[in-house]
């Protein structure tokens, strides 16, 4: 869905800084959610950058998710996709470290907003599902399989939870790590989720059923696949109007182009697809 970000508010995110404010960590939870928004953000940029769409970030009282379309997205690309988050919160990070090299003075104002980010990347970057790290870890193990990749996949993040969970409880031999609970209980939860990136189903079974309305785009006869892909929509049949030099090429259907990213031709230019 091409457009302008949707941005929607869970409700219990202002309950989550509600009790922020109460408990004297409004500060850590405004760094984190802005930190948040960041990390999503990037997801975002370096999704359009390849052609495809991330467009609707959900404020959770944990951070923000953010969805959308990477349907027919090439591993590695997608792969980008996820370290672009992480990599952002690493950045900016760095850039308070050299901010406070320079003006020591202004470590006091600006700690909780680095340690935020840097915790924020790190856990990002955890083989747990959903996060950027399990969706790392599915894509590298593909060639096992999509169901056995994701069923391992959820089987390393029920562990890492497991693992979490029994912090907690030796914590509170001590001082309860609620935090550790807290994100036990999250990964545990989000094994078993779908993620926020929808893909685009090679089939059409399904969707011709209901009826869909088309959408005819005009195109260079040069751009590639991967040019062509962001146009695709399950709620629209695509029909591509290749243009080469001005004047019309050839029309070229759905089916067509499906057939190239089922085949993984993104590079390919849209007029070697055309018949005869």
């Amino acid at each position: 869905m091409r457009g302008a970000e949707k941005l929607r508010i869970h409700p219990l995110f202002f309950a989550a800084g509600i009790l922020s404010a109460f408990t004297g960590k409004l500060l850590v939870f405004l760094s984190a959610v802005l930190a948040a928004l960041e990390h999503e953000c990037a997801h975002a940029f370096a999704a359009r950058r390849y052609g495809f769409v991330l467009d609707r970030v959900v404020l959770m009282p944990y951070g923000a998710v953010i969805s959308g379309d990477l349907g027919g997205i090439p591993p590695k690309q997608e792969i980008a996709v996820c370290l672009a988050g992480p990599l952002a919160n690493a950045l900016t990070a760095l850039l308070f470290i050299s901010l406070w090299w320079l003006f020591p003075e202004t470590y006091a104002y600006t700690d909780v907003a680095a340690y935020v980010s840097v915790s924020l990347c790190l856990v990002n970057l955890l083989p747990a599902w959903p996060l950027d790290g399990g969706r790392i870890l599915r894509i590298l193990l593909s060639p096992l399989g999509e169901r056995r990749a994701m069923l391992l996949c959820r089987a390393l993040t029920l562990a890492i939870a497991a693992v979490l969970l029994g912090l907690f409880i030796w914590s509170c031999f001590s001082e309860p790590a609620f935090s550790a609970l807290f994100f036990a209980l999250l990964l545990a939860a989000g094994a078993f989720g779908g993620g926020g990136y929808r893909r685009m189903p090679f089939s059409r079974e399904r969707s011709f059923s209901r009826g869909v309305e088309e959408i005819r785009i005009a195109l260079s006869a040069d751009a590639t696949v991967q040019d062509a892909i962001r146009y695709l929509r399950e709620d629209r049949y695509l029909t591509l109007l290749l243009f080469e030099a001005g004047t019309f090429y050839a029309e070229l259907s759905e089916e067509e182009l499906l057939t190239a990213c089922a085949a993984g031709q993104y590079a390919n230019p849209l007029k070697t697809l055309v018949s005869g």
